[in-house]
């Protein structure tokens, strides 16, 4: 869906994910969903809480993943 969003945890990213990182792939994944790159003012509020969400879910899923051996990338 989202090609250009990369996947941001061991082996793909040889170091943990930043929060520019998430937050870059929360924005891409809200610009997908939403159909828009920028959205109009009266949007804005609505898309950056989305995006906002979306980091803070990434950033929680990152720290509660256990990469075992063995791990294919995509």
């Amino acid at each position: 869906m989202c090609r250009s969003i990369k996947t941001l945890r061991p082996p793909s990213l040889p170091e943990e994910a930043t929060e520019e990182d998430i937050r870059a792939a929360a924005l891409q994944f809200v610009r997908k969903v939403s159909g828009f790159r920028a959205p109009a003012a009266h949007n804005r509020e609505v898309f950056d809480r989305a995006i906002d969400e979306i980091a803070a879910s990434t950033a929680r899923l990152l720290d509660g993943l256990e990469v075992r051996g063995g791990v294919r990338t995509p």
